[in-house]
């Protein structure tokens, strides 16, 4: 046990930007299912795309961002410096990610609502 805890030992910012990256690609995940599974969107990925409508869609994404988290945290007792900027590069190209998912999400509420809605005259 106390091998495994020596082996996490490190900075707290690379420990907060893997699991920010973690969380970022779970969130992910479930924006695109809702999004896929209701109609408003497709998933841009193709290899997801196959899996977006399956039950262990989200449970696939979980784990892909744990084995990368993990990579990344492999990196980084290697390469302190550029596992830390390639992490961050992840980061903010999730964060990108998660925000156009929502706000495609918005974007079609707020159409679908105008059409829906009765016109004052």
């Amino acid at each position: 046990m106390k091998a495994i805890k020596s082996y996490f030992t490190g900075d707290y910012r690379m420990r907060l930007l893997v699991g920010t990256l973690i969380a970022l690609v779970a969130s992910d995940g479930i924006i695109s299912r809702f999004l896929v599974t209701r109609g408003f969107g497709l998933e841009g990925n193709l290899f997801l795309k196959t899996w977006v409508h399956d039950e262990n869609f989200l449970i696939i994404k979980l784990i892909g961002a744990l084995l990368a988290g993990l990579i990344l945290w492999d990196m980084y007792r290697q390469n302190p410096k550029l596992s830390f900027i390639t992490t961050l590069c992840f980061v903010i190209l999730y964060t990108v990610i998660v925000f156009w998912n929502l706000a495609s999400f918005v974007a079609t509420q707020v159409i679908v609502f105008s059409l829906s809605s009765p016109q004052l005259s």
